[in-house]
């Protein structure tokens, strides 16, 4: 008998720092389960997400509902890759209380990009129209702003990503 327990995998990095390809990169076994937020609000809200007050509104919402089915995925054993930014404190107290709610570990994925090098794979990812949002240099740099990487006294397994 194996003591298996489902992991919900979140992952931290500035905007553009490869949070959605690491994603869907984890969530590439058949039993592992990725939930992209930007997918849901650009499908329930795409024409109303205009500024980031927006996105954060929209966003609150979609937690709201996200909440108990995430942690009903987890208590269902299965693992989920969260792709959405786990960028600041609260959002990550919240990955953590679902993950709590249902007795499944926390893996927190650090992309060690530097604001730079987010910005030039913005405007590449904007120019090439692939993804349903294409911030601003101003939403950008208002993001940015938010970004807070994870500390020590959180206490998440972090596993650290460097570009290549």
């Amino acid at each position: 008998m194996t003591s298996f327990r489902p992991t919900l995998q979140v992952i931290c990095g500035r905007i553009a720092a490869g949070k959605s390809t690491l994603a869907a990169k984890l969530s590439e076994p058949d039993d592992i389960i990725c939930i992209s937020e930007d997918a849901w609000l650009s499908t329930l809200y795409g024409p109303q997400m205009q500024t980031v007050q927006d996105y954060v509104k929209f966003s609150a919402k979609l937690r709201g509902i996200m909440t108990p089915h995430i942690s009903q995925l987890l208590q269902a054993g299965l693992s989920v890759v969260l792709d959405y930014p786990a960028n600041t404190i609260d959002n990550r107290r919240w990955m953590r209380d679902c993950a709590t709610q249902a007795k499944a570990e926390v893996l927190l994925h650090l992309l060690d990009v530097d604001e730079a090098t987010c910005w030039q794979r913005l405007q590449d990812r904007n120019a090439r129209g692939e993804h349903p949002f294409k911030p601003s240099r101003a939403q950008f740099t208002q993001i940015c702003q938010h970004y807070t990487p994870p500390q020590a006294e959180e206490g998440f397994a972090i596993h650290i990503h460097k570009p290549e």
